[in-house]
């Protein structure tokens, strides 16, 4: 994609992987407005960012996505990236119980709201000149964390989705690029400094660089072996990750 002259909105932009994003595109001399469900954050990286605005939104609200979406038409006619990147990570344990409603609010926030919020401006973005959607998927949809196997699926399923968007929108002016983020250092799990998550700052850097180019799929190096999944060796990969982590867990 383009990095400058564009008008981006950004979900779950308000702290973490979103926020650094949106940052990162407004130094760069985009117009973003971020969007996320807490007033008071919205403000706090507005005011930190003069010229960045911002919108509430529920992801998981089907009226609220499309409310939000005629606003964003409205409002900013020039409006040509999507950046899909809300998301909750609850952990599970998929050998119990799992806790239905908390399974509904994984698959609606993480697949149903970039599919949703999609489906509602697609047709504006294809009436621009040039336009990219962004989706944010995970390391974990090629390789799941066991503890968090909801999660893990629902970023496989937006991954297949993305495979499937990119190909549809072929022969339109919109790109689809997505990113797979490996474990990094925010407080979607738990801030902690521990040396296995990957710094801010770098993962947002080093994705900004595959963003700047044609790639259809960014992924930082460090986890570049992990998306080159190795096929029918993938049951030992994914159990000697897991073993790993039950030795040293993450923190939560």
């Amino acid at each position: 994609m383009q990095l400058t002259g564009n008008t981006i909105f950004i979900t779950g932009g308000t702290s973490g992987i979103g926020r650094g994003f949106a940052e990162a595109f407004h130094r760069l001399g985009n117009q973003v407005i971020v969007a996320g469900r807490r007033r008071a954050l919205l403000d706090e990286v507005t005011a930190a960012n003069p010229g960045m605005r911002s919108i509430e939104l529920d992801i998981a609200d089907p009226a609220a996505i499309t409310a939000v979406a005629a606003t964003l038409v409205s409002e900013f006619p020039r409006l040509n990236v999507l950046f899909n990147n809300a998301g909750i990570m609850p952990f599970d344990d998929a050998s119990g119980v799992i806790d239905d409603a908390v399974a509904q609010a994984i698959l609606t926030t993480n697949l149903l709201g970039p599919i949703r919020m999609t489906s509602a401006l697609i047709e504006h973005l294809k009436a621009q000149p040039r336009a990219t959607i962004i989706n944010n998927t995970s390391v974990l949809a090629f390789l799941p964390l066991a503890s968090t196997a909801v999660y893990s699926a629902s970023k496989a399923a937006l991954h297949a989705y993305t495979l499937s968007q990119r190909f549809m929108l072929r022969n339109t002016r919109v790109t689809v690029q997505e990113i797979a983020p490996p474990w990094v250092d925010t407080d979607l799990i738990k801030k902690s400094g521990d040396p296995r998550a990957m710094p801010l700052d770098a993962f947002i850097a080093e994705t900004m660089a595959g963003l700047g180019t044609e790639a259809e799929e960014v992924v930082v190096e460090a986890v570049r072996s992990v998306r080159d999944n190795p096929g029918a060796k993938e049951h030992a990969m994914v159990n000697a990750f897991n073993a790993a982590l039950v030795a040293n867990p993450i923190p939560v």
